[in-house]
């Protein structure tokens, strides 16, 4: 959300600048969605469900603003789709699909002014300040697709890993128990001038 503006005034002796001096409120931070290459995973929003910014800080007199409030940056791996849930079926909101994409979600409310901004000709000491605005609010969620040419489908323990790690340069977790692979992994194999992408799916 965004700060509040102050009411306040200055009425001192020999002060000739004397006078409201409410500062305005800052600004709410905004909350968006980056995409990273070294994140591979959607996996840190399996738990953790609710994302804020900061809000504004408040004005106060002497004229002093509140401070903007710090944003929120969610990193996502490249080819995550963000939907927005609304209760039915949702909407594709984006498609990142590039390295350093970035995406504002929701934003912060403006901050409300205080009273110095209110100053007329008929009243030079106005009571008067403004609310900050409420920030925004979204449900999303997020999807990450995987592109490749091959997927290796098979039973638990089956030496799906070791294929992957046997045909390219991934280095997949291979143990002698089912369910090693808790998630995809992908590995770029070559052989002379050809090259395609395999993923090995838990």
């Amino acid at each position: 959300n965004g700060g509040r503006g102050a009411i306040s005034g200055r009425r001192e002796k020999y002060v000739p600048r004397g006078g409201p001096d409410g500062g305005h409120g800052g600004d709410g931070g905004q909350v968006s969605i980056v995409t990273d290459s070294n994140v591979t995973t959607l996996s840190e929003y399996r738990y953790r469900r609710r994302f804020r910014a900061r809000n504004g800080g408040h004005g106060s007199g002497g004229l002093r603003h509140g401070a903007n409030g710090s944003d929120e940056c969610l990193r996502v791996p490249v080819g995550t789709e963000v939907w927005v849930e609304d209760g039915r079926e949702g909407y594709l909101l984006a498609d990142l699909t590039a390295e350093g994409q970035q995406l504002v979600v929701v934003r912060g409310g403006r901050g409300g002014r205080g009273n110095s901004a209110f100053v007329s000709s008929t009243n030079r000491f106005p009571r008067l300040a403004e609310e900050g605005e409420p920030g925004e609010d979204m449900t999303l969620r997020l999807e990450l697709k995987l592109l490749a040419d091959v997927g290796i489908v098979g039973a638990p323990n089956a030496g799906k890993s070791s294929l992957l790690a046997a045909a390219s340069a991934a280095r997949p977790k291979i143990a002698e128990y089912p369910f090693t692979t808790t998630e995809a992994i992908l590995g770029v194999v070559e052989r002379r001038y050809d090259s395609f992408v395999m993923v090995d799916i838990p």
